[in-house]
């Protein structure tokens, strides 16, 4: 307890993933990981602000938070930092029109943005739907831009259910980057910007979080 107690001097908040970490998705929903529901529950009766970071882009945030509250885990969506939600921010802001290459899980996170005559691609782990033509449409449409844009939810390598390793978004999204030439920009983990909303959320500096 005292190496904690040393480790945890002035930290204030934690930043917590969830697949992999608090469970492993797969059929039924998924199985929480030992001992991941009662730390969760630990963390929050102690002192330190707690924040869920995630790069779930197959289930909107609603129905992530509402599978893992099934799983018995004490979480709100106001607690949950999801690309998807950050990814509309940023269209409207910058007046983008996408093209969605997503999972139909998600899409109802975009049911206020414009799609009419993109001039964007935005894609996510989209599953199934990674279908060549769905790919060769995405790519068409970047390469009719004047100044083609590429968003991608995480740009994850793979992640782990309940059956095995999955492929995940990373390998498509450098597929279109080098057919299109460009460069995607990443909502999401890594996205040192995606951890920064994270940490603005709970109110704590960078230096101050685990």
């Amino acid at each position: 307890m005292a190496v904690w107690g040393e480790r945890l001097a002035g930290v204030r908040g934690v930043l917590l993933d969830i697949s992999g970490v608090l469970y492993d998705s797969g059929e039924g929903g998924g199985v929480p990981i030992a001992g991941s529901v009662d730390a969760v529950a630990r963390l929050k009766r102690s002192q330190l602000k707690v924040r869920f970071c995630t790069n779930e882009s197959q289930k909107s945030r609603g129905e992530l938070v509402a599978l893992l509250r099934r799983l018995g885990f004490d979480i709100s969506q106001e607690e949950v930092t999801a690309p998807a939600p950050a990814t509309c921010q940023i269209l409207k802001e910058r007046g983008l029109r996408p093209h969605l290459l997503i999972h139909d899980g998600v899409r109802s996170e975009f049911d206020q943005i414009d799609k009419s005559s993109p001039n964007c691609v935005v894609m996510a782990d989209a599953g199934e739907s990674f279908s060549y033509q769905n790919m060769n449409k995405a790519f068409q449409i970047l390469m009719e831009l004047e100044n083609p844009v590429l968003i991608s939810l995480g740009k994850g390598r793979y992640y782990k259910e309940t059956s095995g390793l999955m492929l995940d978004v990373g390998a498509y999204v450098k597929a279109l980057e080098y057919a299109c030439g460009i460069e995607a920009e990443v909502v999401g983990k890594p996205s040192p910007e995606f951890f920064k909303s994270a940490l603005q959320a709970l109110g704590v500096e960078a230096h101050q979080a685990q």
